[in-house]
């Protein structure tokens, strides 16, 4: 269980607290933004209102969830930071073998020419193909894509921007698969058949499906957040393929742009607008700017140098590393949070690595009470949109399938969210958060495999 916020004792007594209440998001503005969040999924879904919302609630075009049984081998490609995955699944009724490798995406490449990214990209899928002997025959390969990105078919992704520190060139507005296709294609010395494009979230709502049936919305929380979720076909006007039988698909909602129609502004604060201005893409993606790994640590420091500057902390005295943008990272705030209350063995190694080894334990307990702040902003945020989900969904129980950084690593994240979605939640609606035990690697041979399951058995029939 987290901590309560008021466990320092005597931290409501300090100036600090009055100076974080725009942080505090009680229950009347959570259920502001989950009033709201329901209103731009809703205008996401059809086609007069999806330009003008926030929230796209873009068509995956997968439309079954896996059943347990379904059997092959089938290799992965997981993009969606600085590094990414290659992965060799095969599947055998209940259980499943994979080995995989991580490759770097150098610097240079990911705000060059798109093309030499991914030249780049296909040159590690030869080698680990190489490595396992499989570059002689062909193979399918489900592509995970975890960039903001408007699917027109399971094999057709448009990238919509970049994030997460891309900025390609030649990519957005173009079909990623087909770059893919074209860069393999360059080479000629592997037979890869792309079958599938997906981002993570979807991913990671396939792979803990295959486990647990309920599992019908996918959370990412980690340098980015993302969340999808299963839609009736019906509600989702943007689908125009025919029903393979389960009357349902996967909409990816691409809620890392909610607010950016201004929409949540009345909880948006300076030390927001501050990130927002200084980051790759000003003015998009302002809700995970609010939330996500990305950011989280840089909010933190924005906060204390204020405060410092303001003398509620360090004596006023600060140093030239809290000065400098993202020198507080996002792990800081987990580790400073590890601490036991009024113990600071994580603490301080970390403000002397900032030159803020002059700490006194009033510092101390105030940068836990900030940190602490800082997190339990962004976990009432996923909670107010998850718990809208949920409502809307009206399934009497829905396990929530998670990854990302964020809710693995950080000590109470996962109570922090338990706790507020059930405050929120329709009273009667069950639900609960599972971990993704392998990322979204797995989830997109499932989306391959399941869809050469419906080809075959459309073929047999």
């Amino acid at each position: 269980m987290a901590p309560h916020l008021d466990s320092g004792g005597d931290i409501f007594e300090t100036p600090v607290k009055e100076a974080l209440k725009n942080l505090m998001l009680d229950d009347d503005v959570l259920k502001r933004i989950m009033t709201k969040f329901r209103q731009d999924v809703e205008a996401g879904l059809k086609k007069a209102t999806q330009p003008t919302s926030a929230v796209k609630c873009y068509v995956t075009y997968v439309q079954d969830l896996p059943t347990g049984s379904e059997k092959g081998r089938y290799l992965a490609l997981d993009l969606g930071g600085t590094n990414f995955r290659v992965l060799l699944i095969e599947l055998c009724e209940t259980h499943f073998e994979m080995k995989s490798r991580i490759f770097a995406i150098p610097k240079a490449e990911m705000v060059g020419p798109g093309d030499k990214m991914f030249d780049h990209i296909a040159e590690c899928l030869a080698t680990f193909l190489k490595q396992e002997h499989l570059d002689t025959e062909p193979i399918s390969l489900g592509f995970t894509f975890s960039f903001p990105c408007q699917q027109v078919g399971l094999t057709k992704g448009i990238l919509i921007r970049w994030t997460k520190g891309f900025q390609c060139s030649g990519v957005e507005g173009n079909d990623v698969v087909q770059l893919l296709r074209e860069a393999i294609a360059r080479r000629g010395d592997i037979k890869l058949n792309v079958t599938a494009i997906l981002n993570d979230t979807t991913g990671t709502l396939m792979s803990c499906a295959w486990r647990n049936r309920n599992c019908k919305i996918g959370l990412i929380i980690g340098t980015g957040t993302n969340a999808c979720y299963v839609e009736k076909q019906q509600n989702a006007e943007f689908f125009d393929e025919p029903d393979k039988g389960s009357g349902n698909v996967i909409i990816n909602t691409e809620w890392g742009a909610f607010g950016d129609d201004g929409g949540i502004d009345f909880c948006v604060t300076d030390y927001d607008r501050e990130i927002d201005k200084n980051s790759i893409n000003p003015g998009k993606q302002l809700f995970e700017k609010m939330i996500s790994g990305m950011y989280m640590g840089e909010l933190a420091r924005l906060i204390i140098l204020k405060f410092t500057k303001d003398g509620l902390l360090f004596g006023g005295k600060s140093s030239p590393l809290l000065e400098e943008r993202e020198k507080f990272e996002t792990k800081f705030v987990s580790d400073i949070e590890g601490d036991l209350q009024g113990v600071y063995t994580k603490q301080k190694p970390i403000l002397q690595k900032l030159g803020l080894g002059h700490a006194t334990d009033a510092d101390m307990m105030n940068i836990r009470f900030i940190c602490e702040v800082v997190s339990r902003r962004a976990a009432g945020l996923v909670s107010a949109t998850l718990a809208a989900l949920l409502n809307k969904m009206g399934e009497p129980h829905v396990t929530i399938g998670v990854d990302g950084s964020v809710y693995r690593f950080h000590p109470y994240f996962h109570g922090l969210m338990m706790h507020k979605i059930s405050e929120l939640v329709d009273p009667g609606r069950k639900f609960d958060l599972m971990l993704s035990e392998d990322g979204s690697g797995r989830g997109a041979a499932l989306v391959a495999a399941v869809a050469a399951a419906k080809d075959e058995a459309v073929v047999t029939n």
